[in-house]
């Protein structure tokens, strides 16, 4: 069997929101797959929900596709894609699910995301950023031939609290909410014509964000607003009501949170999402109903000791009386159900591996009992498959096996569950050793037999408010650490989701310490094992997993080496850099920069730079607006003056998910680098210093230019 590499990455399949025709018959999925060194193939594919024929693609590999949504007939899917366009703005196309081409129907500045059919099958809302030029220009509904966007503004002037997110400046663009005829046409296929802006209309027509639009009746939009006196600076969240009938809107209820999802039913009741706001980034979210003629709120999941997670929406089943939705729980998304009158507690339906996308379907009527649920999940032993849940049967059919060929070559190992206590907590944590059936002295650079004690590589999440599993985003890094000969150790330390709220909220005021307790008593649980060299021990982890690394190397020389990534090193500097993440610092740590300055300092890893000897690799993309490079830079300035062993490696043209979605080439070459950094101060590994080798040694991208090299001589 051949060990898991880096440059694995390239061959891995991931399916994401599944969804289920109408009739149960069908689940429309979004399979990407790298293509190439900076691009995926991101397309929706359509599998047989008896698991007997093998998925089919759907639309064409031809930009990257999103969203697929079933019609309320079944007989077509809307979806979003870039396809046949000069640049990376979202169309809504609408495709016959037995037969025919798919048709465009936007041509919109802002691109299109959220989408949602009406309950006839006539319309679709979305959602698109917009400037007011845009509008004033029509834009917004329709692009003229002539239109040649800016790239930027230049200067660019900034009159927002909180101007960037997702790698991008927002640059006086504002979400909102619009509707287009289902059955408009934007040209051809392959050479489009000017829409037809009579097709879209303008639900909302001022600055403010709009989002999450769902449908009550035909003639009803909900949609939420971000509100307050500065909406930028507030967790205050209107939701609307517009009537299509009487063009009238009129705002139904205020929740609180960051961010809220919809789901409403014909009858006026609305789900939503609420956060307490007094520190909210340390609440959990709950799931409340609205009655809209009422306005009577009945609190669902006040009870239940999980928030909800983001894996998937809350929905309405087939019976319109019941609520399902997904929450962290120990290590696994749990799926739930609750009466939407509150008459009963929330129970469990089914706790799979790691959810990426869930929805629910079945005959008219049919309650928790019979319900069929899709969904794509991870588990140890594959990074992602679709599958669909017979809650009658009690049993799951798996309908596809997108990464078969590559697991009958690869050796995969199976982690290990880890309980240990810290401060009379338990922590669940979970320890991957090196697979069966791989030498050891295979293993990258590796040296000694398969007799030896493993060198052990702590990861640490990131969040805070976050958690791990046995699978998920990081499956392809722990197998590629293991296969390496390192043991891999992870776990859930206080602060993290999945385990109640005051397990979440353990860590406030005290990112640094309490966590470090955690991670460590994992650390010397594990060290005890034969298996273990309790001398050689190396740790990395992103975002708030950079935050504890840097941390750590400052409070310990237990570690031989580290890698932190995408970290914050200095909260004053976060707080004033980042996006709307700022309110992490007021949240978990109930203060600003300004009351407390010198305190902040102590809970920064730049206030320990001084007592730092471990070899430290800063890893960091550049276009990062939640964890701004801006303190990357000063904690990497500090190491260098300090004499510590360091590099800064800086990826350009990437953000904060570098490691779930950044550029292949970069994916890959990110782990890599760990992997060499750690190998160069290994006792198991025959390699020098990753600062004593040539730049590109051990890294495929030197690898692939070599070759290309000699292939020229």
């Amino acid at each position: 069997m051949e060990r898991v590499t880096a440059a694995d990455y390239h061959d891995i399949a991931v399916p994401t929101d599944p969804r289920l025709s109408p009739d149960g018959d069908r689940v429309a999925f979004v399979r990407r797959q790298p293509n190439g060194d900076d691009s995926y193939e991101t397309t929706v594919y359509l599998a047989d929900a008896a698991g007997d024929d093998d998925p089919r693609r759907l639309t064409l590999s031809e930009g990257t596709d999103a969203e697929p949504r079933w019609s309320p007939s079944g007989d077509r899917i809307a979806f979003t894609s870039t396809r046949g366009a000069a640049d990376d703005r979202q169309q809504l196309w609408v495709l016959p699910v037995d037969g025919g081409e798919a048709r465009r129907v936007t041509d919109v500045v802002g691109g299109v995301s959220q989408i949602a059919w009406s309950p006839d099958g006539e319309r679709i809302a979305f959602v698109q950023s917009v400037t007011a030029d845009d509008r004033e220009a029509d834009r917004d509904r329709a692009v003229p031939d002539d239109y040649e966007p800016a790239e930027h503004p230049d200067p660019r002037v900034i009159d927002r609290t909180v101007y960037r997110a997702a790698e991008r400046y927002f640059d006086g663009r504002r979400p909102g909410v619009y509707v287009v005829d289902a059955d408009a046409t934007v040209g051809g296929v392959t050479d489009p014509d000017p829409a037809d802006s009579e097709a879209v209309t303008r639900v909302t027509d001022r600055d403010a964000d709009f989002a999450a639009p769902d449908w009550g009746d035909a003639d009803t939009l909900y949609y939420t607003e971000a509100v307050g006196d500065d909406p930028d600076d507030s967790v205050e969240i209107a939701i609307r009501a517009h009537d299509f009938g009487s063009g009238e809107t009129e705002r139904v209820h205020t929740t609180t949170g960051w961010g809220a999802d919809l789901a409403a039913t014909a009858d006026g009741r609305v789900a939503f999402t609420h956060a307490e706001p007094d520190q909210v980034s340390m609440r959990p979210t709950d799931l409340r109903v609205l009655d809209a003629d009422s306005g009577a709120v009945t609190d669902l999941t006040g009870d239940l000791d999980r928030g909800l997670g983001r894996e998937t929406t809350p929905q309405w089943g087939p019976d319109d009386e019941t609520l399902y939705f997904a929450t962290p729980d120990e290590g696994k998304t749990a799926l739930w159900h609750v009466p939407a009158d509150g008459a009963d507690d929330p129970e469990r339906l089914l706790r799979p591996g790691t959810v990426s996308g869930a929805t629910v379907g079945g005959e008219a009527g049919a309650g928790p009992e019979s319900v069929a649920v899709a969904y794509a999940a991870s588990e140890w032993d594959h990074p992602g498959d679709a599958f669909l849940h017979d809650a009658g049967a009690d049993e799951a059919t798996r309908l596809t096996e997108l990464n078969a060929d590559y697991f009958a070559e690869r050796a995969v190992g199976e982690p290990e569950e880890v309980r240990f206590e810290s401060d009379g907590v338990e922590i669940q944590g979970w320890l991957l050793t090196p697979p069966a059936g791989v030498d050891a002295a295979e293993s990258g650079d590796a040296a000694g037999d398969a007799d030896e004690p493993y060198p052990l590589a702590v990861e640490i999440h990131g969040g805070p408010h976050a958690m791990w599993s046995t699978s998920g985003t990081m499956w392809h890094e722990f197998q590629t650490l293991a296969a390496r000969g390192y043991a891999v150790f992870w776990s859930n330390p206080r602060g993290s989701t999945g385990y109640g709220e005051e397990f979440t909220q353990a860590i406030e005021r005290d990112w640094g310490a309490v966590t470090m307790r955690d991670v460590m008593a994992g650390v010397e649980t594990v060290a005890d094992r034969p298996e273990i060299d309790a001398s050689n021990a190396f740790v990395t982890g992103g975002s708030f997993g950079g935050f504890m690394t840097a941390w750590a190397v400052g409070q310990t020389d237990y570690f031989d080496a580290a890698v932190s990534q995408r970290g914050v090193y200095d909260l004053t500097g976060f707080y004033g850099s980042t996006d709307a993440a700022y309110k992490l610092v007021e949240g978990d740590f109930d203060t600003v920069p300004g009351a407390e300055p010198e305190w902040l300092w102590d809970q920064s890893p730049t206030g320990h730079a001084d007592a730092v000897d471990t070899p430290t690799l800063l890893i960091h993309s550049e276009d990062d607006t939640r964890t701004p490079i801006c303190t990357a830079e000063l904690y990497h300035r500090l190491l260098r003056k300090n004499g510590v062993d360091t590099r800064f490696v800086r990826y350009p043209r990437e953000g904060h998910e570098l490691s779930r979605s950044g550029e292949p080439a970069h994916v890959v070459d990110r782990i890599e680098r760990i992997a060499r950094w750690f190998d160069g101060y290994s006792d198991h590994h025959d390699a020098e210093r990753a600062l004593d080798r040539p730049e590109d040694d051990g890294l495929t991208a030197g690898e692939e230019s070599d070759e290309s090299d000699e292939a020229q001589e």
